[in-house]
This record gives structure tokens, C-alpha cells and sequence, in this order.
């Protein structure tokens, strides 16, 4: 397994060959589009079907927009191909730079807040999070590659 990493704004599919990607993610919610594009691209070319590839896309948009919304940058998104016993699994990793502070006196609509962990929830094999002793954390998910 090649364990070079593609660190770059733009991917092509030569590069996305790659077993493991990263990008860094803008911290802005208009830049979610973008890291999901470029990650649609990375799947393609490690020759994800199609519906694994949605689930992937899916949380993929999830863990971002956590990361962007609710947590201190820098941010960095990581993917990799991985066995999970018998069967490929894709490992979704976000590393973030820990909780942002919630400013008194503001709570989160419930409305618009807890939505993405029931996504992965949903359509991941397993998922969790490491957090560091420096404030940084890790985001993790595997999806099954099929």
C-alpha cells in the first residue's frame, strides 16, 4: 500500500491514486463545497462505486461543516483505504484544532445542531474521536468501500 500523501488544493487523478489523501480545510462554510468536490475526485480515482462513494460524500460534508462551525482552526481532512476484516473500508478523519468557545448567553437551534451524527450514525461502520493532549481532535468514521 503507497502511503504518499496529496496535500494539494487541486487533485488529479494521477495524484488521487494515492491510498491516502489530505486536504486542509478553509475554515469557512463556503469552502465545504469545494473539500467535498475535491474529495469526490480522490474517491472516483480509487474507484469507489457510486453509492459508496454518496455515503463517503455524505459524511464527509458532515464532519467538515462540524469542523468549520463548532471547532477552531486549523483544520485537515485525511482519507484512506483500509482493510476492516475481510472487506475495504474508507477511514473519513478530521482533525481539528478543538471546541471553539460558545459565547454567553447563546445556545444552538435545535433545529439546525445534531443532524450529522445521526448521518454517520447512519451510515458508518464505526465511528469515534481522539482528542489530544495539544487541543487538537480527531474525527473519525469508516464507510464500508464496497
Amino acid at each position: 500500500m503507497n502511503s504518499q500523501t496529496v496535500d494539494r488544493a487541486d487533485v488529479s487523478a494521477t495524484e488521487a491514486v494515492s491510498s491516502v489523501y489530505t486536504c486542509p480545510v478553509p475554515h469557512s462554510p463556503q469552502e465545504v463545497s469545494g473539500v467535498r468536490r475535491r474529495a469526490l475526485r480522490v474517491l472516483a480515482a480509487w474507484g469507489t462505486p457510486g453509492a459508496a462513494a454518496e455515503d463517503a460524500l455524505l459524511v464527509i460534508s458532515e464532519m467538515v461543516t462540524n469542523a468549520v462551525l463548532h471547532a477552531m482552526p486549523p483544520a485537515e481532512l485525511r482519507l484512506f483505504i483500509h482493510a476492516d476484516g475481510d472487506r475495504r473500508a474508507i477511514r473519513v478523519e478530521v482533525t481539528d484544532g478543538g471546541a471553539a468557545p460558545v459565547w454567553p448567553g447563546t445556545t444552538p437551534c435545535p433545529d439546525e445542531s445534531g443532524r450529522g451524527a445521526v448521518v454517520v450514525d447512519a451510515l458508518a461502520i464505526r465511528h469515534g474521536s481522539v482528542s489530544r493532549s495539544s487541543g487538537t481532535t480527531t474525527w473519525w468514521a469508516d464507510l464500508p468501500a464496497r
